[in-house]
């Protein structure tokens, strides 16, 4: 029997993989959550299935997403993230992924956790959204657009409500799963 999905994941079977296993599941790890954020800051203008199919060369050539070396790398490492094929090539958004990692663990400083920090836009809990189909689905929202700029105003870059939005919904702060999709279901609990 097929498993009813969100339309855009039945394109192609990363896709599939990654919305059954991994897209809308609360993420409580701060290096995970340093993860999703610098790829989808690396995505920012491009598709999701770009990053996707270099997922796992990122995270060799950014240490597994330990946020606390890519905070320290220099120029010499910047200019080998430059001459990597195996990630997205653009100068401004590798240089973010340095700068934001650097921002990433003054918020540690302040909140504890990252987690705590970024949890405390939806009070620690999931929002619910029942969206019927994937043209409800909206590119930002008040809550992106209030997470975005707290963002910008601590130093993170391509950080707009837009690839906030996306965050959120990849890392489960929103269940923006269709309700005929199994996993609305599933994650209605989390």
């Amino acid at each position: 029997m097929t498993k009813n999905r969100c339309d855009w994941s039945a394109k192609d079977p990363l896709y599939i993989q990654y919305h059954d296993e991994e897209w809308g599941v609360p993420v409580r790890d701060d290096q995970k959550l340093f993860e999703f954020l610098t790829l989808e800051t690396f995505q920012a203008g491009l598709s999701w299935i770009t990053v996707l199919r270099k997922r796992e060369n990122f995270r060799e050539a950014f240490d597994n997403f330990d946020y606390k070396k890519v905070a320290q790398y220099d120029d010499a490492k910047f200019e080998s993230l430059m001459e990597d094929a195996g990630i997205i090539r653009n100068k401004l958004k590798i240089k973010s992924a340095i700068s934001n990692a650097q921002a990433f663990m003054k918020i540690q400083k302040e909140f504890g956790t990252f987690t705590d920090y970024i949890w405390k836009f939806t009070g620690g809990k999931v929002v619910q959204n029942n969206r019927k189909s994937m043209s409800e689905l909206p590119a930002t929202t008040e809550l992106s657009d209030a997470v975005s700029k707290d963002l910008k105003q601590r130093g993170f870059k391509f950080v707009g409500s837009t690839v906030i939005y996306a965050h959120m919904q990849a890392t489960g702060m929103v269940n923006d799963h269709v309700v005929d999709c199994f996993r609305h279901k599933e994650l209605s609990n989390a």
